[in-house]
């Protein structure tokens, strides 16, 4: 029982958070996102992604549904977001002294937990 509870608070923990960007970019948009991608010489439409990786794929971490499948589009999604927000400053640390890409990374490697536990028994559908 307690590692299904675990389970249910790294899901949570993951994806409750990560909606808040995600809400941010719909209400707000992702013209930020599309001029990075531009600058690195990538197409635009992949900026839409964000949607699915902060949007969708937390949703379905909070209520269970393919958690691990969800869990990895979450990696990928703050492994992009470092290579295009926080590479530059990749060694560095942020004002308050935390590492500058610990945000994302706790994300990642929250969502990478989620990848290879599963999502447990309090899921709509446990793997």
């Amino acid at each position: 029982m307690s590692e299904s509870i675990g389970k249910l608070i790294i899901r949570l923990m993951v994806g409750g958070l990560l909606l808040f960007h995600g809400v941010h970019k719909a209400l707000y948009g992702i013209a930020p996102i599309k001029g990075m991608l531009a600058a690195g010489h990538l197409p635009e439409i992949f900026a839409y992604g964000v949607y699915v990786g902060e949007v969708l794929a937390p949703i379905f971490l909070l209520i269970g549904w393919k958690s691990r499948w969800w869990a990895a589009i979450v990696v990928f999604n703050m492994s992009v977001a470092i290579y295009l927000t926080k590479w530059g400053t990749l060694f560095t640390l942020n004002p308050q002294g935390g590492w500058s890409i610990e945000l994302p990374l706790l994300f990642g490697m929250g969502a990478l937990a989620i990848v290879f536990l599963g999502s447990g028994r309090y899921a709509i559908l446990h793997d």
